[in-house]
Parts: C-alpha cells; sequence; structure tokens
C-alpha cells in the first residue's frame, strides 16, 4: 500500500512522493537459532536507522542553511547515491516536513518558504566538539571576542540536556592554543577589520607590503579570498594577476579597500587556494644536503626544531627524549636545507652538533664562530 505525501502550494509543482505503509500482522515463528537471527538483524536495523537519523538531519541543515540544492549536490556531500537522498526526502516528508522538489535546469529540492525548525539532535561527541575551545586571541583580533562568549552560550543552550555537562566540562578541560612558544608576532601597522571588509563585502584590496626574504616593499592590488591565523600569526589570502599569494599581517605597511567587486577565480574557495600555497612551502626543494652528528643528550632538543629537516627518519632511540648521557655516543643524521645560508643556524647548537658534511658548511660555520669570538674576545685575545 501506498499513500501520497505531495507537498502543495501556490506556484509548486512537486512530483507525488510515494512511501510505503508499514505492513501489518506479519510475523512468523521461529525454528533454532532464529533469536540469535533476530538478534543480529535488530543490532544492524539500529545501526542502518542511525545512520539515515544522522543523514535526514544533514539534509535538513543543508536545505535550511542554502535553500534550493540540486539532488546530486546532496548526494555528494553526503556521499550516497541520488536515489538514497529521494529516498531520505520522501521521509522527510512523511514525517511532516515541508519538503517538495523542482523540476528543470535550475531545479532541485526545498523546504516551503518561512519553514524553520530548532534542531538540537547534536551526539555526545558533536556536543563536546563544539566546546573544545581555541584561545580567544584570534576571535579577539577580528573583533569578537565578546560575540564568541555570547555565542557559545546560546549553543549550549541549543545542546539536548544530557549532554550539556559532557560539552560543559570539554570547555573547562580541553583548550588549544595555536601560538607558538615565544612566537607573539610584531605588531602590524594594518588594522586587521581593513582587511575583513575587503574580504566580507568582495572588494578587492590595495596593500603595501615589505617582503620577509629580501625586505623589499612592494605595492599590489589583490583579489582576497580569506584571512588565515597560522601559529598565532594572520596572513591574507589573495589573488594578484590570478596568482595566488599569502601575504602576513605584521609585514603589512598599509592597506585601504578599493571600491571595485572582487575578481576571484570561479569556483576557488580560501581553503583550496590556502592549502595549495600551504604545499609550495612545505614543498620547497632541499638542496643542500648535510650530515650532522648531534649527542644523544641534545638530540630530543634538536629534533624539535629540525625534524622537518630530516631527509631520513631519525633513528628510534629509546632514551632520547629522556635526556639520556652520551655513553652510546653521538646519532649521526642527514637533514636538507634549501641553501647554505639556512643550515648556518646549527651553529646555535654549538659543541652539542658537529656539521660533518658538507665542507663548505664547516667553513662557513668557522667563519662564523671566529666573527662571534672577535666580538667578545678582548682585543689581545681576537681570533684572526
Amino acid at each position: 500500500m501506498w499513500r501520497d505525501t505531495t507537498v502543495r502550494g501556490p506556484g509548486v509543482r512537486a512530483a507525488p512522493m510515494r512511501v510505503p505503509r508499514p505492513a501489518a500482522g506479519r510475523g512468523g515463528a521461529g525454528g533454532p537459532g532464529a533469536s540469535g537471527g533476530r538478534a543480529v538483524a535488530g543490532r544492524r536495523c539500529a545501526i542502518l536507522d542511525r545512520m539515515k537519523s544522522d543523514r535526514l538531519l544533514s539534509i535538513l541543515l543543508l536545505l535550511q542553511t542554502h535553500g534550493q540544492v540540486p539532488a546530486s549536490e546532496l548526494a555528494r556531500r553526503l556521499e550516497v547515491s541520488v536515489r538514497t537522498i529521494f529516498r531520505d526526502v520522501e521521509a522527510l516528508s512523511a514525517a511532516g516536513v515541508p519538503v517538495y522538489t523542482e523540476r528543470g535546469r535550475n531545479g532541485g529540492i526545498r523546504l516551503l518558504p518561512g519553514y524553520r525548525t530548532d534542531v538540537s539532535g547534536l551526539t555526545a561527541d558533536e556536543a563536546r566538539a563544539l566546546f573544545v575551545l581555541v584561545t580567544e586571541q584570534a576571535h579577539a583580533d577580528l573583533g569578537l571576542g565578546r560575540a564568541i562568549g555570547s555565542a557559545l552560550r546560546k549553543v549550549m543552550a541549543a545542546v539536548p540536556a544530557p549532554f550539556r555537562g559532557d560539552a560543559d566540562l570539554a570547555s573547562r578541560r580541553i583548550l588549544i592554543d595555536p601560538v607558538r612558544w615565544r612566537g607573539t608576532p610584531r605588531p602590524s601597522a594594518v588594522d586587521l577589520g581593513v582587511l575583513q571588509a575587503a574580504v566580507f563585502n568582495d572588494r578587492r584590496l590595495r596593500l603595501r607590503y615589505r617582503h620577509g626574504r629580501d625586505r623589499q616593499v612592494r605595492s599590489y592590488t589583490l583579489d582576497p579570498y580569506g584571512l588565515v591565523s597560522k601559529a598565532g600569526a594572520w596572513y591574507l589570502v589573495a589573488d594578484h594577476r590570478g596568482r595566488p599569494m599569502m601575504f602576513r599581517s605584521d609585514r603589512m605597511l598599509s592597506a585601504s579597500v578599493v571600491e571595485e567587486p572582487v575578481r576571484r577565480r570561479g569556483g576557488v574557495e580560501l581553503a583550496d587556494v590556502w592549502e595549495a600555497l600551504r604545499e609550495g612551502i612545505d614543498r620547497i626543494p632541499a638542496s643542500v644536503r648535510v650530515v650532522v652528528r648531534v649527542r644523544r643528550s641534545a638530540l630530543a632538543r634538536f629534533l624539535r626544531y629540525h625534524e622537518a629537516n630530516l631527509a631520513v627518519p631519525a633513528p628510534a632511540l629509546e632514551d632520547a627524549e629522556a635526556g639520556a648521557g652520551d655513553d652510546g655516543g653521538p646519532v649521526e643524521l642527514e637533514l636538507g636545507f634549501p641553501a647554505l645560508g639556512a643550515a648556518e643556524q646549527l651553529l646555535a647548537f654549538g659543541p652539542a652538533v658537529e656539521v660533518v658534511e658538507p665542507a663548505e658548511l664547516r667553513e662557513a660555520l668557522v667563519r662564523r664562530a671566529r666573527e662571534t669570538i672577535s666580538l667578545y674576545a678582548p682585543p689581545d685575545d681576537a681570533v684572526r
């Protein structure tokens, strides 16, 4: 048996949705092992029901957020087939949700205008995830320091009552601070509010910027995608003449919004551009191969600074992080640096790290050491 669940209204053309009525009087006697089979089947049904209920809630949230959404887009986001999406829409309609489909090139699935619902179907893990807090500095930088507290209080009121205790506990027991130790960026001459204005109003941005590598000051007219906070520093991600670039806020000298519409590349989002830029930095060729010997007592500290430079994984040493003595002898490691000058920072470890090769780097470190001795030694003892 089938019943029609078509949603009708002024100007609405929707295909009938047929939902099967539950069959009455079905059952049967079980033989040996029937109870075990029914238990397994029951568990499977419970899992499937949970998966479906989560998916129905996701569909409802997407429709409330985006209005009309093509079935193919819903299927892509939820990683199911289009046929499954239509079955889920029928289930929502049968449950009284005023959802309907519009046919044609610009068609899709949508809710009746004005329909809203309070969705509080969060799971315990989802509730905890919402309240694992990042330090408030990032919000304060954007002028949202007070807003984050108010928003969390409102979200807490919507969390299902059984999970509020866990959510509150997560907010008090877990804190994520993305800023490095002693890594506070230098103050910027540019107000982040100017950058936000360009980003949120889809306007171009004129920027004067001092580059870190050559210290040159250059001017740009940019098409911004957005702002990214990484390791305590803010970055503007933007296109310059169609080429993606990133600009660190504490190197900005001035910025002003240009009253021209932004010219972003079609179909490209902030996350896509940032990922490409980040990978480009991570994959800078390490053209200089360096072999070092590191005392075991300094190995843990050395790896904290130079693990990213390892060309070959460091050997697993049980006593490395405990700061064991040097009885086992130094550990030989192979590193990679983009340039010889970048490897000169190894001198900061003093006698705890010896450069074995290349010879050019050893000579450069000897020069640096002599310059340092000459700076601090009395005139008569200066190294020539």
